[in-house]
């Protein structure tokens, strides 16, 4: 008899069902670190969780924040940015109750040797004022003239009267930066890119 006509012996349930067991658990341990991988170096889902980017974002939003662009150039001007508190946000944060780690999200405003302010109703970048069709209303406050240092950011909410923004903790480092807001999947009604104002 020739060996190829051999039976081979049947292997054996219990080691076919370990061996499943076992491609199973890889499989799953390669999707999980790549969901990782892609979720610290790529992209992240965010919630919005208050109204301080009304009308642009309302509470609930569900968007995407990619985190590839920044690490080719810094944010730009009216960019919609996710970025860690820094030290005085930190601060009072702490002192009212909140994790002193939750992400923020705001509009960038000012860029690192640009003189800002707040004035009549209006936000000037290096005295000239900056036309915001996606603002709630008007700032009802004086702010400046400042000028924004090196390696950080002038970011404001387009809330601009309710919102814990630059005008009340500061410039923020670019450091602290997580990303840029840049799609809405949720709610399905106003699913799409999310616009960066009059850049």
């Amino acid at each position: 008899m020739d060996i190829n006509e051999k039976e081979l012996p049947e292997t054996p349930r219990w080691v076919r069902f370990g061996n499943q067991v076992r491609e199973n658990v890889q499989i799953l341990a390669i999707a999980l670190s790549l969901a990782l991988l892609i979720r610290i170096f790529v992209a992240e889902p965010r919630y919005i969780p208050s109204d301080s980017m009304l009308p642009t974002l309302q509470v609930g939003d569900r968007l995407i924040v990619e985190k590839i662009s920044y690490r080719f150039h810094p944010p730009a001007k009216g960019d919609i940015i996710v970025f860690e508190p820094p030290a005085p946000l930190q601060t009072q944060l702490q002192l009212q109750g909140y994790a002193k780690d939750q992400a923020f999200i705001k509009r960038t405003i000012g860029e690192p040797g640009e003189q800002v302010s707040v004035k009549n109703g209006k936000v000037y970048i290096n005295e000239k004022p900056l036309e915001e069709k996606y603002i709630a209303e008007p700032p009802n406050y004086q702010w400046g003239q400042k000028e924004v240092p090196d390696n950080e950011l002038f970011v404001m909410g387009d809330n601009r009267n309710n919102s814990n923004d630059s005008h009340i903790w500061g410039f923020l480092p670019k450091q602290n930066v997580i990303g840029k807001a840049f799609f809405r999947f949720w709610p399905l009604n106003r699913i799409g890119f999310l616009v960066i104002g009059n850049w």
